[in-house]
């Protein structure tokens, strides 16, 4: 891993175990499918992001700017419900945005093809 990928490693692993967290506690809430629904596809994207970062893959890039896109729409729909544990995903997702965004040089309003 270069020192440059290690930020967003970090990024990703925080971001998956928050929304991990965040999912779990949403079961059994009424209205919360779509939230829990959000944070398992950002674990399941965030991990593997995670992972290809970590080894340096030729598609590390790819795997950001699509982490970056989940990640955004994970933040917005948590920031819908008035819950510490939302809050803190939203916040989590945010960051893994910004980091994943950071390295493979894309703009927040830019969408993977």
């Amino acid at each position: 891993m270069t020192y440059n990928n290690k930020s967003c490693v970090d990024a990703c692993m925080s971001c998956a175990a928050v929304c991990s967290y965040c999912a779990d506690e949403c079961i059994g809430m009424e209205d919360m499918e779509r939230c829990i629904k959000s944070c398992l596809a950002c674990v399941e994207i965030c991990t593997s992001c995670m992972k290809v970062a970590a080894a340096d893959s030729e598609y590390a890039l790819l795997f950001c700017q699509l982490c970056a896109e989940i990640c955004e729409s994970c933040a917005v729909e948590c920031e819908k419900h008035d819950h510490e544990h939302c809050r803190a995903c939203a916040e989590a997702c945010r960051c893994c945005a910004e980091e994943c965004r950071s390295m493979s040089g894309t703009s927040s309003n830019k969408k993977v093809v």
